[in-house]
């Protein structure tokens, strides 16, 4: 199993910076690829970013592209979320997630749904 506990959600104002984290452990060698998946009240789950363990591309959702970035940190088993000119739009639930595909795969060929997710953390956007 893979276990993904994510940090760092809270209230902000439109336009605010916020960086989410989430640290990594258990099978991790079962995984290629780490990512970020949000569900905001009412809506399905959204896959937001993704990127492989071993680097290569990073993979957006046109609704977060040129705001978020997403990184990681193999020596911390760690992934981030950096979120720049948060809109009320991207109130929701933000679930860390893990993947058995590499992350281009994961972003052309599947990207509604992950192997593993977390907890979640909670993001809400003030206007």
């Amino acid at each position: 199993q893979v276990q993904l506990v994510e940090s760092g959600g809270g209230l902000v104002q439109a336009g605010d910076s916020l960086r989410l984290s989430c640290a990594a452990s258990g099978r991790l060698f079962a995984t290629q690829s780490m990512g970020w998946f949000r569900q905001a009240p009412g809506k399905e789950l959204e896959f937001v970013a993704c990127m492989s363990w071993s680097g290569g591309g990073k993979y957006y959702a046109d609704s977060v592209k040129g705001r978020f970035t997403i990184s990681r940190d193999n020596e911390k088993n760690a992934v981030y979320l950096e979120m720049a000119s948060l809109k009320p739009d991207d109130t929701a639930i933000y679930y860390c997630a893990a993947d058995r595909r590499t992350g281009s795969s994961w972003f052309y060929l599947g990207a509604g749904s992950s192997d593993y997710r977390g907890q979640g953390t909670q993001v809400t956007v003030s206007s």
